[in-house]
């Protein structure tokens, strides 16, 4: 017994690093729709962290389209059903950002008698480009993003910042990988300069910080 609750508990931590590295954002809700875990590309899509989504409602976070989809999802799990469902959201991402896209979610439970939890995946929709007309400005990035720029550029590594942002170091991964694409970096050094040039750090600061507030200016981020 005791060698079997041993491999349940190694086999969880092993789900839940994949968990963590999983691109596409993804969480796993009760049957009612709270969120009980999510991982760092769900969180990045609300500009927070993945503890700050613990029991928020997932269809506050993300609008849907038809009230009618929640009506019908509401219904059929009610009467056990376990068919995958899927609701079209849309939702402000950080920056102003109105984005759109789909919910999937698939009941999850270890018995057909168990009251299902609720595994949820975001699709987004493909980004339309911005307008060449549009005013330039400093870029716009998340709470997070800007202090774990900030905490690079005072040379911190990827533990250290992970430490003090409470996320995991594949969490912090997951962010400059997302910012290292947004700006076309190809290494941590090319993306602090970025940063600077950008206008999202203070040129001749020390210890390095953001800019303007503005560009964070979204509800802090807190500890996964």
């Amino acid at each position: 017994m005791e060698l079997a609750r041993q491999e349940a508990v190694t086999w969880r931590n092993r789900a839940l690093l994949l968990f963590d590295r999983v691109a596409m954002p993804v969480a796993v809700c009760d049957v009612y729709g709270a969120v009980l875990l999510a991982n760092p590309a769900m969180a990045a899509e609300c500009g927070t962290t993945p503890g700050r989504l613990r029991g928020r409602d997932v269809l506050d976070l993300f609008r849907p389209r038809e009230a009618t989809q929640v009506e019908r999802i509401a219904e059929a799990l009610r009467l056990r059903h376990r068919s995958r469902y899927q609701v079209s959201v849309r939702w402000q991402a950080p920056g102003g950002v109105r984005r759109s896209g789909e919910l999937t979610a698939d009941p999850v439970s270890d018995t057909v008698q168990d009251t299902p939890a609720l595994l949820v995946m975001l699709r987004v929709d493909a980004e339309r480009a911005p307008s060449p007309a549009a005013p330039a400005g400093p870029a716009r990035v998340t709470p997070m993003e800007a202090r774990i720029l900030a905490l690079l550029a005072a040379g911190a590594t990827t533990a250290r910042a992970a430490r003090e942002t409470s996320l995991t170091t594949d969490g912090v991964t997951y962010y400059l990988r997302r910012l290292s694409s947004r700006w076309g970096a190809s290494n941590r050094t090319e993306l602090v300069a970025r940063a600077y040039a950008l206008g999202v750090l203070t040129p001749g600061v020390w210890p390095p910080e953001v800019a303007d507030v503005s560009h964070a200016r979204d509800a802090p981020d807190a500890g996964a």
